[in-house]
């Protein structure tokens, strides 16, 4: 039986909306490919783990912090000696300025190094116990409280890394951050930079300055790499063929949908499923 959709993993998260395992404790054998409705953060103070995140292959050595953001297709693979903790966390918990900076390095900086002593490992020890706590007053508070600490230092190394930290209060960066979510909402429906502009009320043309001055890219090509990235998932993880996947992503004209595919890609879309390991 071919495979239909993506398996999503949702609703797992208790009441206060947390969870967090540790690394070490994961089965040692290919687990399979999946989507969360929540954030999942590697926290890993030392070892070597390998992860697929969107098909690419991630290996985290040493200290090292990453984010999965919620819709992205991704599994463990295996581990050499790691030892560290995977936070989940539902989406409403984490701060908006926070989840703007995940959303602006999506797909080019979710991976950082860090020092092995740094102190986020004391905030996830403390967390740790925190949660193992069945009688403290005002738990719920506490955690929600900790767990903003701990997601505020990982969205810090990320802009520290990319030398970001005075871009993120211009206005600027708030017009591209809300043109990024909006594309994550919409593209199945809307494919025209003037659609989102509209709903920013600003025009085409300074909607396309905004994001080749945060980005280095043009407005289009964002919505193209967010089209691009869905049928890419389509085609590597499930049997649905290229007119489905093309239905799916909002295109009636599968054959206008494939030249698409080619012209952003450079192959063509059985091309990129045959690539398939």
């Amino acid at each position: 039986m071919r495979k239909a959709k993506i398996l999503l993993h949702q609703n797992e998260l208790n009441a206060t909306g947390v969870d967090m395992v540790p690394i070490k404790g994961l089965a040692q054998k290919v687990q399979p490919p999946h989507r969360d409705d929540h954030y999942m953060f590697i926290i890993q103070q030392k070892g070597l783990s390998v992860w697929e995140l969107d098909f690419s292959t991630v290996t985290l050595n040493g200290a090292s912090l990453c984010f999965i953001a919620p819709g992205q297709v991704h599994r463990y693979l295996s581990g050499k000696n790691s030892e560290g903790w995977l936070i989940f966390a539902a989406t409403a918990l984490i701060a908006k300025p926070y989840r703007e900076i995940f959303d602006t390095f999506l797909h080019s900086r979710q991976v950082v190094h860090i020092q092995k002593n740094d102190d986020i490992f004391l905030m996830t020890s403390a967390f740790k116990k925190l949660l193992g706590n069945e009688i403290m007053p005002l738990k719920k508070e506490v955690i929600n409280s900790l767990l903003d600490t701990i997601t505020g230092m990982i969205a810090s190394e990320i802009i520290a890394f990319r030398n970001s930290i005075g871009l993120i209060s211009s206005q600027k960066y708030t017009i591209a951050t809300k043109f990024r979510q909006l594309i994550k909402e919409q593209y199945k429906d809307r494919k025209l930079v003037k659609d989102y502009a509209a709903f920013l009320n600003i025009t085409p043309l300074y909607l396309n300055e905004v994001m080749k001055e945060i980005s280095g890219f043009a407005a289009s090509y964002w919505i193209h790499q967010e089209i691009v990235l869905e049928a890419q998932r389509l085609l590597y993880y499930t049997g649905l063929d290229i007119k489905e996947i093309a239905f799916e992503l909002g295109y009636e004209d599968h054959a206008y949908f494939s030249r698409f595919f080619k012209k952003n890609t450079g192959m063509t879309a059985s091309s990129f499923r045959n690539k398939k390991p």
